[in-house]
């Protein structure tokens, strides 16, 4: 693991990602609300390049109306752009298999600077 600069905080404002050159397929640092992380460039599922896929939220049931569905985690969650899976940017997993997850990265701000450990 290598720690590399990745922008200045001012170039990856909230809701912004940049794919940073590191390991074989790349790594997506993601601004969520001011909180950064970071997430192999490749789905656990079929291996396509996972950060160039959308991200918004999800639904789910609600447990006090369970046939009412809601939507979840806004900006959180990136899908797959072959073949539609979802995955928590926050923590790796799959939104419906949790068992399935992509590979997390450090990520940190030093003088304005941040920084990806990968």
């Amino acid at each position: 693991m290598q720690r590399r600069p990745v922008c200045a905080i001012e170039d990856l404002p909230p809701g912004t990602m940049k794919l940073v050159e590191a390991g074989k397929f790349g790594v997506g640092v993601y601004n969520i609300d001011g909180s950064l992380y970071a997430i192999a460039n490749y789905c656990a599922h079929e291996g396509a390049p996972l950060c160039a896929g959308y991200v918004s939220g999800t639904t789910e049931y609600a447990p006090d109306e369970p046939d009412k569905l809601r939507h979840v985690r806004e900006g959180r969650i990136v899908r797959c752009p072959w073949h539609n899976w979802e995955f928590d940017i926050t923590t790796g997993e799959a939104v419906a298999k949790p068992s399935k997850r992509v590979r997390t990265y450090e990520v940190d701000v030093t003088d304005g600077q941040v920084y990806l450990t990968a």
